[in-house]
């Protein structure tokens, strides 16, 4: 009977130590909102870069970066993020012929988590 217990706590304490010390990765980004302000209709594409780190123990990969429109064009760091390693989200928005506010968003899907990030603007008629 004592060997029955003596196996039975080494399977939990075996259990409970790789539960506690499962490696995960993490998405922690500077700020997840840029204000381009005032940005003209004919002025060409704005860019903006969110920058992350990875607050995990693990590798963090991006799985995909979904968009708002077609006005919007994301990129990222296709690479493994390793632990305390950092990234990027860069966003870009074409304001031809979108005259006005504007609010748009990405959606960034990682072995992390889902996280969202914004842009924002106005863009000034170009009236020609």
């Amino acid at each position: 009977m004592e060997k029955k217990k003596l196996f039975s706590w080494s399977v939990f304490v075996l259990f409970f130590t790789l539960t506690v010390h499962a490696q995960t990765p993490g998405i922690k980004f500077e700020r997840d909102v840029h204000d381009f302000d005032l940005i003209q209709e004919d002025g060409g594409m704005v860019t903006t870069t969110f920058e992350f780190i990875n607050d995990g123990d693990a590798p963090l990969i991006i799985h995909d970066v979904s968009r708002a429109c077609g006005c919007t064009t994301p990129d990222w760091t296709r690479e493994p993020v390793p632990a305390n390693g950092k990234g990027f989200i860069q966003v870009s928005y074409n304001p031809k012929g979108r005259p006005g506010a504007f609010t748009k968003e990405v959606t960034v899907k990682s072995n992390a988590s889902e996280h969202v990030l914004r842009i924002k603007g106005e863009v000034a008629y170009a009236g020609k």
